[in-house]
């Protein structure tokens, strides 16, 4: 029994979330927030390393919030053409791309990480102290059994994985599905135009029952950020740029939507503008 959500990580910033639509698509809104770093990754709330957080040049973990809203999926071409299960929610999520604004820095090299056969045996044994690279989150949506639907929490979790800037998002859920599958993400360059680096994440496509719907997710809250002490000095994975253009950060979120081939999916994509951290 397999499900998703997505996860991801956030772009730079905290606040002014912007609506995006798209015809025959679902819309998606995104809130995101520079906030301290957790020390202890393996629970939600608790203290957090002093001078991180919303600070230019600081280290910071960056808060995202997706909300997902659309009655697209099932449709009749998925030969869903009569009963309580045609068109109840969006299309399930595929990939979740964050552009990043410009002074952003990346670097998860000085931590620990996880081998991909951990996710590939279910976490058995666990992952090492130390790989976390975000606090448990959370993602909620339908999943179906036949042709029932039934609402499903998930825990999100990501984990840093051997490679360059490379992670992967944990998801399980306990009922009504039992659900433990990964999806991989990973932080690049861009070369050119406003952005500076590229968080993608691809998410599998899951079933519960053989000719049941995909599972569909409608709310996703992830954190991403970790931060170890080196000696004297605390290295975090992620920082804010020092300076802050006038207006504030800019940043872009793409989710996209589908079923099939990667040519057939839905992006949607979301501008973020957040306000320049205060002092």
């Amino acid at each position: 029994m397999r499900r998703a959500s997505m996860v991801l990580a956030l772009l730079g910033a905290a606040a002014l979330s912007i609506p995006a639509a798209a015809s025959a698509a679902p819309t998606v809104t995104v809130k995101a927030k520079i906030v301290p770093i957790p020390k202890n990754l393996n629970k939600k709330g608790g203290p957090t390393w002093p001078h991180t957080g919303n600070i230019l040049g600081a280290p910071a973990a960056l808060e995202g919030t997706f909300t997902i809203k659309g009655n697209e999926y099932p449709a009749a071409s998925e030969g869903w053409v009569a009963g309580t299960l045609l068109n109840v929610g969006p299309p399930p999520l595929r990939r979740v791309a964050i552009y990043l604004p410009k002074g952003v820095k990346i670097n998860t090299a000085p931590f620990k990480k996880c081998p991909l056969s951990k996710f590939e045996n279910h976490l058995e044994p666990p992952c090492p102290k130390g790989s976390e690279a975000s606090p448990p989150g959370e993602a909620s949506g339908k999943v179906f059994f036949g042709e029932s639907e039934v609402q499903e929490k998930v825990r999100v979790q990501a984990y840093f994985v051997p490679g360059k800037n490379k992670a992967v998002f944990w998801i399980e859920g306990k009922a009504p599905a039992s659900i433990e599958q990964y999806a991989e993400g990973e932080v690049s360059p861009l070369s050119s135009g406003p952005f500076r680096e590229l968080l993608t994440s691809n998410v599998p496509l899951i079933t519960t029952v053989t000719g049941a719907p995909a599972a569909m997710a409608e709310h996703i809250k992830v954190t991403l950020g970790a931060a170890i002490m080196k000696g004297k000095k605390l290295v975090s994975a992620g920082y804010v740029p020092k300076t802050c253009p006038k207006g504030g950060f800019v940043g872009k979120a793409e989710l996209s939507f589908g079923g099939g081939e990667p040519s057939s999916w839905q992006t949607v994509s979301v501008n973020v503008k957040v306000p320049c951290p205060k002092g």
